[in-house]
């Protein structure tokens, strides 16, 4: 297992003191941002968007992980790269057919790739792109809102992409999304997750630095 990495999901934070919230996570030892980007349309939940990304860029150094929960990525990959971001991830469930085509995109930008699936969706339907990928997301909770209950569904797909990437002996960053705590991380590691999402865990912690070591340890 390579070593973790903890990426605190802003949808947690304080929207309205963003550049002090996103500081803070670098202070408390995390590794990655995690910025969930959501439409209104692919999920039924709006957030923010590249301007936002933009402007956390200018207060990290951290790698910014751009969750794109949106209908017709590919028009907005381009510009999410330009904003700032290091990874952009993209569902199954938006693009489909196109996936690789999508992913393939992301890599011409300069920029790293990654697939994410749902909790209803099978492995299998993202198998023949998963060595082509930087990182691969499984979610653990229908994405759309934070402080959702962990899928426990999720561990066994864990377990079945870290079989694959082990066995193709590429670097790929295996990412858990949704209902991660304290409580439930030793298992999540040690299906093979090895970047961890974590929102209301680390932001509502009265320690965020001491939940971030817990949660890496």
């Amino acid at each position: 297992m390579k070593n973790v990495k903890i990426a605190p999901s802003i949808l947690s934070a304080d929207f309205s003191k963003m550049g002090e919230e996103v500081r803070s996570l670098e202070t408390c030892g995390a590794d990655v941002v995690h910025c969930d980007v959501m439409d209104g349309v692919f999920v039924n939940n709006i957030t923010f968007g590249i301007k936002m990304v933009e402007d956390i860029r200018k207060h990290t150094t951290l790698p910014l992980d751009c969750h794109l929960m949106i209908v017709h990525p590919e028009k907005y990959v381009e510009r999410f790269a330009k904003a700032g971001a290091d990874i952009i991830t993209v569902h199954w469930e938006a693009c489909q057919d196109n996936l690789k085509e999508v992913l393939e995109l992301i890599k011409s930008t300069g920029v790293k790739c990654g697939a994410v699936i749902n909790p209803d969706t099978p492995v299998d339907k993202i198998r023949d792109v998963i060595t082509l990928c930087d990182m691969v997301l499984v979610m653990s909770v229908f994405p759309g809102f934070g402080g959702q209950k962990f899928i426990p569904s999720a561990l066994d797909k864990l377990r079945e992409i870290r079989a694959i990437i082990d066995a193709s002996g590429k670097a790929i960053d295996l990412e858990i999304d949704g209902g991660v705590t304290a409580e439930n991380v030793e298992e999540i590691k040690a299906a093979g997750a090895n970047v961890i999402v974590a929102g209301s865990a680390v932001f509502k912690a009265e320690d965020r630095a001491a939940t971030i070591a817990k949660l890496k340890a």
